[in-house]
């Protein structure tokens, strides 16, 4: 079970080691300008692989229990599916159902542990291997596998990396969970830390915070829902930003030019924006945007 790009590779690597019966994603969604309907990335790669798919609405309901039910699973695995599984869905398999979560539980429980990791500061993070029950990431945990966060990285390339840490970790753990060697540890109470949804409307950069926070959130929320910051009424897409390592005293949203990038003052320095893109316009360096956008400082 499992929706978006992150949980592909896990996917293939199963496919390639064991018989998998079916795959339960999200159904296609509308998405982009046009509302074209989008499959999930895990169902594209399922009907090259040749495998059934099931898109239900709702897991839960009686009529998609029955589907899963007729399969017969031995054991289900979950990564980023989107819906939460309930008591009948987890009693079904032999070996139980195993969750490939984004984090080292139990920080980072919830929807978006990537995001909130870079978000947080966090320099580490990995992936969980957890025995599931009917709690949010709250199951015991089979294992965990770290990995480092660059400071450069995105929640696009940090995906990409847990993706296949993801993969490699299972097949490596998979015949220890499935023999009984290996047994999950129940969570520490202490350490627990919650991520929700992200909604579009989180990535306004308020210029009233650290701008290393600022700097942060720009790559937590690349490539989505991206990060805004209002200029002269307008939303100027910030797609790559900066930290300036000077102080400075001057007020919140103050402009300025640093290094021939433009510049805007949040709570203790200027936030310096690499990459930007004007609505209506193609992204472009912030030496470009400067080129084209001549009233910069106009407002100091």
């Amino acid at each position: 079970m499992g929706s978006p790009e992150i949980a592909v590779p896990l996917f293939r690597a199963i496919a390639k080691e064991y018989p998998i019966r079916g795959v339960v994603t999200q159904p296609d969604r509308p998405a982009g300008r046009g509302k074209k309907e989008i499959a999930p990335a895990v169902k594209i790669a399922a009907e090259e692989a040749g495998i059934p798919v099931f898109q239900p609405e709702r897991l839960r309901l009686p009529e998609a229990f029955e589907v899963v039910a007729a399969w017969r699973p031995e054991l289900i695995v979950v990564m980023a599916y989107g819906q939460i599984l309930r008591q009948n869905v987890l009693d079904l398999p032999k070996y139980g159902c195993i969750n490939v979560h984004a984090s080292l539980l139990p920080r980072w429980r919830g929807a978006s542990p990537i995001q909130a990791a870079i978000r947080a500061g966090d320099e580490t993070t990995g992936v969980s291997l957890m025995k599931m029950d009917a709690g949010m990431d709250t199951g015991a945990v089979y294992s965990t596998h770290e990995l480092a966060i660059a400071a450069d990285d995105t929640a696009e390339s940090l995906s990409a990396k847990l993706a296949d840490l993801s993969a490699r970790a299972f097949l490596r753990d998979l015949p220890r969970i499935l023999s009984g060697d290996l047994v999950p540890a129940p969570q520490p109470e202490e350490g627990v830390t919650l991520t929700g949804l992200i909604r579009k409307e989180d990535g306004i950069l308020d210029l009233n915070q650290p701008a290393r926070d600022l700097e942060r959130l720009v790559r937590a929320y690349s490539p989505w829902p991206g990060t805004t910051v209002a200029i002269d009424g307008m939303m100027l897409k910030v797609l790559r930003a900066r930290v300036d390592p000077a102080e400075s005293s001057a007020p919140s949203g103050t402009r300025a030019v640093i290094g021939k990038f433009p510049a805007v003052k949040a709570a203790d320095r200027f936030l310096i924006l690499d990459e930007v893109q004007a609505p209506g316009r193609k992204p472009a360096s912030g030496r470009d945007f400067l080129a084209g956008f001549r009233t910069w400082l106009d407002k100091e």
